[in-house]
């Protein structure tokens, strides 16, 4: 797994690699635009929401949702892809944090309208990433939307086949989501599969 000087190195080239592997239909980012575009209308239902994105990256998707006029907070543990995000989102609150060690305290004394996560949460493993994800819900007003666009599939049996494809390329230092298995431990979500190795899961308070 990448830690975050691996992910400053890679700031640079980040949206060119996941460009590259999007635009032929490989994993791990097969798919990637559609499901920021998903995310994206999903999020623009409410005007003027409070935002909090887990994992904001180089702010592709959160930028164009501060364009439109919404409040924006955001975590992330690369210092460069930080950097990258401020000078499109000068006014936005970026907090450098590892999620691996928590939810920051400031986070956890707000409140949002909607929470975002694109391709970040397969770091976490399984346990976390449920435990993260309830934590993440009691965080959102009355109403509220959590969206995690990510590496994701149907079944267990989908994620091996995958594998197997994809040998030379596949990381095993990450954890990828397994919708039929997410469900029995997380209430309420709703899953839509984009590629064949990406979707969005959707989970409304």
């Amino acid at each position: 797994m990448l830690n975050s000087t691996g992910f400053d190195l890679w700031a640079d080239q980040y949206d060119e690699t996941v460009k590259k592997s999007e635009e032929s239909n490989q994993y791990p980012f097969a798919g990637y635009r559609e499901i920021l575009n998903v995310i994206y209308k999903e999020a623009m239902g409410k005007d003027n929401a409070e935002i909090l994105d887990i994992g904001f990256g180089t702010a592709v998707l959160t930028s164009r949702l501060y364009d439109h006029g919404h409040t924006i907070t955001g975590i992330d543990f690369s210092r460069e892809m930080m950097a990258k995000a401020l000078e499109k989102m000068p006014a936005a609150e970026l907090i450098q944090a590892d999620l691996q060690e928590g939810i920051p305290s400031v986070i956890k004394q707000s409140s949002y309208d909607v929470i975002i996560s694109t391709y970040t949460l397969h770091h976490l493993t399984d346990k976390k990433k449920t435990a993260l994800i309830k934590e993440l819900l009691g965080l959102l007003k009355t109403g509220g939307k959590l969206l995690i666009g990510d590496i994701s599939f149907q079944t267990r049996e989908d994620l091996e086949a995958c594998r197997k494809d994809n040998r030379r390329r596949w990381d095993e230092d990450e954890f990828y989501f397994v919708r039929n298995e997410l469900e029995s431990h997380v209430n309420g979500l709703t899953y839509q599969q984009i590629s064949h190795c990406g979707g969005v899961y959707k989970i409304q308070r």
